[in-house]
């Protein structure tokens, strides 16, 4: 049958047409047939030559009939109980020619026999394509894979239908928690209770389960994934609400369950005017656009309706790929603002004046920055610049140029820093504390986050491409905790608290609660089917081994320095007063950074880093690529670091005067 069946349908549709046409008129000969011998229980309608006459005339037409009314253009496999409609108009139209046809061979038939013909015709041309359809359906039976679908609400109905039509993928049972529904029929399918799931799973050798609850809150779905990822089998979703009422996807698109669902909380409903207070009808740049964070603060800044957006990153690729997306979304939306893509470092402070010259500039979003902690460690002299001297040319442009508000996006690990990148990132805030307090032009605040589901390096997708290599999955150290947030959410809350400040300002914002890096890779493990091997399951798929801690990497991070804090009119917003350095103070420290920078005098940059008020404490020696390449030389060959004193004069003429010779009273 499965053969017959998979000839068939390889068959060119065209005579599969044919086929069918044929079949419905013997069945329409057929239905007036029974319908006579019916009324007049008897055998001899089959010898009446005026009966076969009356069929001569009623087949072609009524197939003419179906052809209109479009019964032929439907697709048997795909055929859905909305066909049922056609197949009663097309039955309806031509139980209406039996009178006509029987007139013109002058053997007038009943109205009785009219009726039950077009009940005969109904059973008929309907249960022929209904028995096609489940005919090709369980010959795929055996090529599909049996899954169960936790959620029988509207969004779980649907899924079925595309499922039943798919090859891929066959439905056997439902699974809901809502008690009025175990025991019932939906879709053909059996309800049970979610304690049920493993025994399901084993019955019909499931080989997934699929989530379609898009409506359920986060927090609904959390519970449902902690407990399926205990049952060891793979898990997706359809997509969110959202994004099925937007056209972004569909029900049947199958995806990976998301790790915001996991680990995220339930988003809080945004403030508008927070939202649009310092975007709406203004230009606003955004550096590091291309990056995680850079690039979600575009497409929510877009929607603000900004008059201008200057995207600036200094890498050429993520610029592009940015630019276009973006571009696609200003003319879906016919959108008024004009998109300027920059190709510049922040780095380069000439660049950077020329572009606040010639486009004027209300806001800046500063995301742009070397935020791979490893990475930072071994390139100590260029992450540590890039960072500070980057932030001091981007705000120095900025206040020359009169731009109102200043957002520096800064990181968890800017707190009582254990390496370069935390240290660097803490001093940033510094520069910008130390503006803020001397002029009055510029408005700056700080916002501190820790990390992003999904973001370049993050542990997510590193951790899911070892899932698929077959593991084994590493992980730093088994009792090593991180913040996580998803990027939407902190980009929404990052413009929210920009919109807040005054000046000065370093906005923490809530992470929740910290996830432990060891339970989110077993949960990643078991929602992918697997099982984590382990002393007490050694025939398990992925073992998870402990690498130790990076260089510069801590157990756990921090969100304040102080305990001075307060909160704001937002829950997920809160604000810290630190202690910071004048500018006067600061410049100084920064001219001799600089310096060390120059020289490339590895030593220096540390003291000088521990030296400022960062509390950073390093845990390691310096992992430096260069230094301890340099340290490895014989000691008659070693490079020393370059004279920095005649360097003094280069280096504050490059500084500059940061300030107006008016500044703010303390």
């Amino acid at each position: 049958m499965a053969s017959l069946m998979k000839s068939l349908s390889m068959t060119p549709r065209c005579i599969k047409r044919r086929v069918l046409v044929a079949l419905d008129g013997l069945i329409i000969a057929g239905s007036l047939q029974l319908a006579t011998m019916t009324h007049v229980e008897s055998l001899q309608p089959l010898s009446s030559v005026v009966l076969w006459m009356t069929i001569g005339l009623l087949v072609p037409v009524s197939l003419l009939l179906f052809r209109w009314l479009g019964l032929y253009r439907v697709v048997i496999r795909y055929m859905s109980h909305a066909t049922v409609s056609t197949i009663v108009m097309a039955v309806l139209a031509s139980s209406l020619l039996v009178a006509p046809a029987s007139y013109m061979t002058a053997s007038p038939i009943g109205l009785s026999i009219i009726v039950i013909y077009a009940l005969f015709l109904l059973l008929g041309i309907g249960s022929l394509r209904f028995v096609l359809r489940e005919l090709y359906r369980h010959s795929q039976l055996r090529q599909r894979k049996p899954v169960v679908i936790y959620g029988a609400g509207a969004a779980g109905c649907e899924l079925v239908a595309a499922l039943r039509n798919g090859e891929e993928y066959q439905p056997v049972a439902f699974v809901d928690d809502w008690r009025g529904l175990e025991g019932a029929m939906v879709e053909g399918l059996r309800v049970h209770q979610p304690v049920a799931l493993a025994a399901l799973i084993q019955e019909y050798q499931a080989a997934m389960v699929l989530l379609a609850i898009p409506s359920a809150p986060r927090w609904r779905r959390r519970e449902i994934l902690h407990w399926l990822s205990g049952l060891s089998v793979p898990l997706k979703t359809i997509p969110g609400s959202a994004d099925v009422i937007a056209g972004r996807a569909k029900i049947s698109e199958l995806r990976d369950v998301a790790l915001e669902d996991l680990l995220g909380r339930e988003s809080v409903p945004a403030f508008p005017e927070l939202l649009e207070a310092n975007i709406r009808d203004k230009a606003v740049m955004v550096t590091g656009a291309g990056g995680s964070i850079g690039s979600e603060l575009c497409r929510q800044i877009l929607n603000q309706n900004p008059v201008r957006l200057l995207l600036v990153d200094n890498c050429e690729f993520a610029l592009y790929a940015i630019e276009q997306e973006l571009k696609q979304y200003i003319e879906s939306t016919l959108s008024r603002c004009d998109l300027k893509p920059l190709l510049i470092s922040v780095q380069h402070a000439g660049s950077l004046k020329a572009v606040f010259e010639c486009f004027e500039v209300h806001t800046v979003y500063h995301a742009a920055a070397y935020k791979h902690v490893p990475m930072v460690e071994f390139n100590l002299v260029q992450g540590v610049s890039n960072n500070v001297l980057g932030t001091l040319n981007l705000a120095k442009a900025a206040m020359a140029a009169d731009v109102e508000t200043f957002v520096v996006v800064s990181t968890d690990k800017a707190v009582r820093p254990t390496n370069a990148m935390g240290a660097s990132k803490r001093l940033t805030e510094l520069i910008c504390q130390a503006f803020a307090h001397a002029q009055s032009n510029t408005r700056f605040c700080m916002v501190r986050f820790g990390n992003v589901l999904g973001s370049s390096g993050s542990v997510v997708p590193v951790f899911r491409q070892q899932i698929e290599q077959g593991g084994p999955i590493k992980v730093t150290h088994p009792d090593i905790t991180r913040y996580f947030m998803t990027i939407p959410e902190a980009a929404q809350l990052v413009i929210q608290a920009g919109a807040m400040g005054e000046g000065g300002e370093v906005f923490v914002l809530d992470m929740g609660e910290p996830v432990r890096i060891h339970d989110l890779a077993m949960n990643m493990i078991r929602l992918s089917g697997l099982e984590v091997k382990d002393a007490a399951h050694p025939d398990g798929d992925i073992e998870i081994i402990y690498s130790g801690l990076r260089p510069g990497e801590k157990l756990y991070e921090e969100l304040l320095i102080g305990h001075d804090v307060s909160k704001t009119r937002h829950d997920r917003i809160m604000t810290s007063k630190e202690r910071f350095w004048e500018w006067s103070r600061l410049e100084a420290f920064l001219q001799q950074l600089e310096q060390a920078f120059i020289a490339t005098d590895h030593l220096r940059i540390r003291q000088l880093l521990q030296s400022a008020p960062l509390d950073y404490n390093p845990l390691d020696e310096i992992a430096d690529l260069v230094w301890k390449a340099r340290q490895a030389m014989p000691f008659d060959t070693q490079r020393q670091p370059i004279d920095a004193t005649n360097l003094a004069l280069r280096s504050v003429t490059r500084l500059g005067p940061i300030l107006s010779p008016v500044s703010k009273e303390g």
